[in-house]
């Protein structure tokens, strides 16, 4: 599961909507003066916070840290229907018109036309998948402060009642 710590910052039936911190890897990047991505975070042209619907049974409120999670197999078959699959389909709908000995500016248009029909399939299975529980982020654990003099965090798992404790 992929993980993320956030605050809650809305609470609704069944799910809440958490306030992440994003992170740049640009300062450890050996590419960070070529890339574009280093750029914009310069600028600050991105927002740095994100907001989460994330679904969770417990009682939480305003202001709780909590982590959220998203299975690495939702992730990745999300990643290859929205980046792979219009590649994949742009080049076979190309591919087909070539072989169809069609002129280029015909391979071109397939190829478009191609993408364009991809696009429309993403976005149908985008809005079904848009209700599914199985592809949400859920609240995996909240993080309570202790009080203390070593300042110590103590992390509450749902799924168990077990208690885990670190000291930072």
């Amino acid at each position: 599961m992929i993980e993320e710590p956030g605050r809650v910052v809305a609470v609704e039936s069944g799910a809440v909507w958490v306030e992440t911190q994003r992170k740049s890897t640009c300062s450890g990047c050996s590419a960070r003066n070529g890339c574009g991505q280093g750029l914009m975070d310069k600028l600050g042209v991105r927002e740095r916070r994100g907001l989460i619907r994330a679904l969770s049974d417990q009682h939480l409120q305003l202001g709780d840290s909590v982590v959220i999670g998203i299975r690495e197999d939702v992730l990745l078959r999300g990643a290859v229907l929205v980046y792979l699959f219009p590649l994949i389909v742009l080049l076979a709908s190309s591919l087909l018109a070539s072989l169809l000995s069609a002129s280029e500016p015909f391979v071109i248009l397939a190829g478009l036309g191609g993408f364009l029909i991809s696009w429309f399939v993403v976005r149908a299975r985008s809005r079904r998948a848009a209700g599914d529980c199985a592809l949400q982020p859920v609240v995996v654990r909240v993080m309570l402060a202790v009080a203390g003099s070593d300042a110590a965090v103590v992390s509450f798992s749902p799924r168990g009642n077990d208690l885990e404790g670190s000291t930072h």
